[in-house]
């Protein structure tokens, strides 16, 4: 699903060279692994500066897993060292989903401390296990894909909604769709989340293991499922976070369809009554209809009069992007206030405005290629539009997530072998969160994909609509689920059934002085 976080800064750096290790080609036989293992050191700027702690190698895989002695790609591995080498069990391989964040600084996120010393990971884990982060194929820095000029879509982009838009932004996704062709013939058609397991699979062979442990956030926890299917015996202990149904045959169109609704659902039952309940501080209404009347006036204000690079679109955006976690509320509701109360249109412009930068654009191309290549698209424009029409009679998000979810696949180079089925079989036990409000990734998809992994057991977070319950940031650690994933990451065990944890607490603004 289109979730996009900030994202580490990358740049191009020198690879360290290491040995191809062992791979499964598609018919599952195994390519003899070298000698070598990885050799980790120093990290490129763009990791060591936020995450010293990391050490780093590079790994070299096959480009078309179907002609493993071909041309190769390297993808960049980070590893956070068990801080007990004593107690250490063995490596935990994480990915924070996208598809396109960097896993690379994903595991420097988990295994960092803040300010008071708290890690999103248990110190017993971190005792326990090395953190192994990697950037996926075309992510960042693992052979990085670019489709188009930072800004292709131009700022303020064309209104989302507006009719006389379409033809317009048709055009503009048709475009970024063939250049991402052009500039990427040789990768693209190998993106998909089959050639990222098989890249996970190198990963753990290259680290000697012979089990993977997996902590898989958001579309990791489908990257997770698809390495269960085509590796069930190899998988050690797996924790699948903020659950994708895996179950569609067009899983990503469906993905949009889904959120439309869920976000809309997140905002007006979640977030308006918040901002209503802090009127003392944010002046925005008492109630519920107050709040989403002075919303609605800034949409359309922005909308009507772009600011500068930020109309309805990037508004859209702002709201949808605030909606995956609490943490960012305080700032968004309080730069709205600045606009409602006081004209002040200064802060909203700021945390509005579009990523016009080449690791935006990057981010874009890698998130469009890999879901154009893992499932099935609509290839008539009617069917989208007409499906966002409907969505829209009850969703303010849903021509915004149409057209940046996917309408490039309206017109890919190429068509989709179609999405794996995921049945679960031969898999161990494995432990999923989700949290029962998740607009991102929706309960009623969670339990697909609970059913689909027979061997799963689900925590399910109460009166929370975060995207993601376990090892989160101290603001909105959930402490319950914390000590379900430690306990099964340390020893193994799972709850004996299906179990719930309170939610987390949401934030408390404060008055100005």
């Amino acid at each position: 699903m289109r979730l996009r976080w900030a994202l580490t800064a990358a740049s191009t750096l020198a690879l360290i060279a290491t040995a191809v290790p062992a791979v499964a080609n598609p018919s599952g036989a195994e390519v003899r692994k070298s000698a070598s293992a990885l050799i980790f050191g120093t990290c490129p700027s763009d990791i060591a500066e936020p995450y010293p702690a990391l050490t780093c190698a590079t790994l070299k895989v096959p480009l078309d897993y179907s002609r493993p002695n071909g041309a190769k790609i390297s993808l960049l591995v980070t590893k956070h060292a068990a801080n007990k080498p004593a107690k250490r069990i063995g490596s935990l391989v994480v990915n924070p989903g996208g598809p396109g964040v960097s896993g690379a600084a994903y595991a420097g996120s988990l295994s960092r401390p803040d300010a008071t010393g708290f890690t999103q990971l248990d110190t017993a884990v971190l005792d326990a296990y090395d953190i192994i982060g990697f950037d996926p194929r075309g992510v960042f820095l693992s052979a990085p894909v670019s489709c188009a000029a930072p800004d292709h879509f131009g700022a303020p982009q064309p209104d989302p909604d507006a009719k006389s838009s379409r033809n317009e932004l048709w055009k503009l996704w048709s475009s970024y769709a063939q250049d991402c062709q052009t500039n990427n013939k040789a990768i693209l058609p190998h993106l998909g989340s089959v050639d990222g397991a098989r890249d996970m699979d190198a990963v753990r062979a290259a680290l000697g293991e012979q089990k993977l442990n997996y902590l898989g956030l958001s579309y990791g926890t489908y990257l997770g499922a698809v390495y269960g299917q085509l590796f069930p015996r190899r998988v050690g202990r797996m924790i699948l976070d903020g659950n994708m149904d895996p179950t569609p045959k067009d899983i990503w169109y469906q993905v949009w369809i889904d959120q439309a609704a869920a976000f809309q659902q997140r905002f007006d039952h979640d977030y308006l009554p918040w901002v209503a309940k802090y009127n003392n501080v944010f002046h925005l209404g008492k109630t519920v209809p107050a709040v989403r009347a002075a919303w609605n006036k800034t949409l359309t204000d922005f909308r009507t009069n772009p600011h500068g690079d930020v109309g309805g679109g990037e508004l859209l955006g702002t709201a949808y992007g605030a909606m995956f976690a609490e943490g960012g509320w305080i700032g968004f509701t309080g730069a709205l206030s600045e606009y409602v109360v006081d004209g002040d249109d200064s802060m909203l412009t700021d945390i509005a405005a579009p990523d016009l930068s080449p690791d935006g654009e990057q981010a874009n191309a890698i998130f469009t290629s890999v879901i154009c290549a893992d499932s099935q698209w609509p290839r008539n424009r009617a069917k989208y539009e007409h499906d966002a029409d409907k969505l829209a009679r009850t969703s303010q998000f849903a021509w915004y997530i149409m057209w940046t979810s996917g309408s490039a696949c309206q017109s890919w180079a190429f068509d989709s072998p179609g999405r794996l089925r995921i049945t679960g079989e031969g898999l161990p036990g494995v432990l999923m969160f989700n949290s029962i409000g998740d607009p991102g990734t929706p309960y009623a998809g969670a339990l697909k994909m609970h059913k689909a992994l027979p061997t799963s057991v689900l925590v399910t977070e109460l009166n929370s609509g975060k995207h993601g319950v376990f090892a989160n940031r101290l603001a909105a650690v959930n402490v319950a689920a914390n000590a379900i994933g430690t306990r099964y990451l340390l020893t193994g065990e799972l709850p004996p059934t299906d179990t719930t944890v309170a939610g987390h607490p949401l934030p408390v603004p404060t008055e100005a002085p």
